[in-house]
């Protein structure tokens, strides 16, 4: 994806053509319906907020300073919206404490199958507080790297490491939890 062209397009726009602006959702809309759906991991919200941050995104679209390229502007929006949208209606998840046991009984080394630890792992994320789940969701689920994220968050890299290092403890906490109870039950 082009920066000239986002540059392009944005210049368009702010000229009062605003049919350039479809060539911007065109470049990001799958990306931006992509890191929206890590956050909530429903497609169909996830279309729709990639739709609100394109809304906002045209609305703003003057407040972009140049400082940073287009595309950082509009995931740093999108982040910033995703988040808002989750702390106002939260995904709808199941408690890792209601879930009920795997009856399969395989072992807990490489036991469970890619499709049921990936499930695991992502009702997991789901349950973490939002600042933690933000971060995963950034660095693991859309692959930014500690600077690009941080700047999504819009915090300093020391606190966003932090906030990643926290995250991933209480993760493996509750996989630990979580893979270990077949055993358990096993064994009494």
């Amino acid at each position: 994806m082009s920066a000239s062209e986002d540059e392009a397009d944005v210049a368009k726009v702010l000229a009062g053509d605003i049919s350039a602006f479809e060539g911007i959702v065109r470049r990001w809309q799958s990306p931006l319906v992509n890191l929206a759906y890590r956050f909530c991991w429903d497609r169909g919200r996830a279309e729709e907020m990639a739709q609100e941050a394109f809304l906002r995104a045209y609305r703003a679209i003057d407040s972009w300073r140049h400082d940073a390229a287009f595309s950082t502007w509009l995931f740093t929006l999108a982040t910033n919206l995703y988040c808002s949208e989750l702390r106002r209606i939260p995904a709808n998840v199941v408690s890792l404490d209601d879930v009920a046991e795997p009856r399969d009984l395989r072992p807990v080394d490489g036991g469970l199958e890619d499709q049921d630890r990936d499930q695991a792992i992502r009702r997991a994320v789901l349950r973490l507080p939002a600042k933690y789940r933000e971060t995963l969701v950034l660095f693991y689920f859309h692959g930014m790297d500690v600077a690009a994220a941080a700047r999504s968050l819009a915090l300093p890299e020391g606190t966003f490491k932090a906030r990643l290092f926290r995250a991933r403890e209480i993760l493996r906490g509750k996989l630990t939890l979580l893979l270990m109870a077949p055993r358990l039950k096993e064994e009494s």
